[in-house]
């Protein structure tokens, strides 16, 4: 009786940090579009480098100085988050110019599918072996992609961008296992003379928006680092209280938002055919999660376990 409470407590504040952060990233679609007239890749930077900045401060703050420069001295991971830092400037990227011309559906799907092409990922780069019903769930993903890519008169190349970016960027971390605090410190901070440089030479060929589209802009793009840092500062307080399991079923919060935001706010089209292909991609996720959490249970019962609440 004496252990149950804080355990449960910590579950309880571990779905907290977990739906706070999902939200977060569910709600994102709402913030970029209001850094008009700054361009993509101009938003990309401000993010990459006030990002590095709140970092930086909350190392400080935290006194994690010590760990982050570890990081820098050791050659392995920094390799590892040179490639983690190039594959989110994609992710990023691709997020940010879907959400701001009209693709915030398609951006949502990228998410939808991730679980798949990270189980690819396993496939083709860890040689995992998948189970028939694992295949199948890829095979119905693979079909909704190419439903889209009919109807949309090509392949849906954002979503694909953004789901295969943050698989790798997911497979990158892995292997660093490192805080989420400090790994993307330094992935930022890696960054971040490609960032100042592309500013500069929007400023040299005056098409820099940061100073000349009112001081309203200039907040929003340093906030670009506070929006950024903070749901993945809840992300990490989620994961060390709750189940991989339960964040696997959270995970699909934030694009289920992006996508009702992008029929109720920014009023994109779904044609029938696009119905068709969405509802392929959830029926294969249905299909993955729920042998998944057959499977867990399975080998919790050979263990004699009981699977957690959460």
């Amino acid at each position: 009786m004496t252990t149950e409470k804080p355990v449960r407590t910590s579950s309880q504040n571990g779905v907290l940090f977990g739906v706070g952060a999902y939200l977060c990233w569910g709600f994102f679609p709402l913030y970029w579009p209001l850094l008009d007239p700054a361009s993509a890749l101009e938003v990309l930077a401000h993010r990459f480098i006030w990002s590095m900045v709140f970092v930086l401060v909350a190392v400080t703050a935290m006194q994690r100085w010590r760990p982050f420069i570890a990081i820098a001295r050791d050659r392995r991971l920094m390799v590892l988050l040179t490639f983690a830092a190039i594959t989110i400037a994609f992710n990023w990227g691709g997020f940010i110019y879907g959400v701001t011309s009209g693709h915030v559906v398609e951006t949502s799907l990228g998410y939808f599918i991730n679980p798949l092409v990270t189980v690819l990922l396993g496939v083709f780069v860890l040689k995992e072996t998948l189970r028939p019903i694992q295949w199948a769930a890829v095979g119905v993903g693979a079909l909704a992609v190419l439903v889209l890519a009919i109807d949309y008169g090509r392949p849906p190349w954002i979503a694909l961008l953004v789901a295969f970016s943050f698989a790798t960027y997911g497979f990158l971390k892995k292997k660093a296992d490192l805080p989420s605090l400090e790994g993307l410190g330094m992935e930022t901070l890696i960054l971040t003379p490609v960032a100042i440089g592309y500013l500069l030479v929007l400023g040299f060929t005056d098409h820099l928006t940061f100073g000349s589209a009112g001081p309203g802009n200039v907040m929003l793009l340093i906030g670009t680092g506070v929006v950024t840092a903070i749901p993945l500062l809840l992300f990490n307080g989620a994961a060390t209280r709750l189940s991989l399991t339960t964040i696997g079923l959270l995970q699909y919060l934030g694009p289920f938002i992006q996508f009702v935001l992008g029929l109720t706010i920014f009023g994109e089209d779904m044609t029938s055919a696009r119905w068709v292909g969405f509802l392929l991609v959830w029926a294969a996720l249905v299909i993955f999660t729920t042998d998944g959490l057959m499977n867990r249970r399975r080998a919790l019962r050979r263990t004699g376990e009981t699977a957690p609440a959460c």
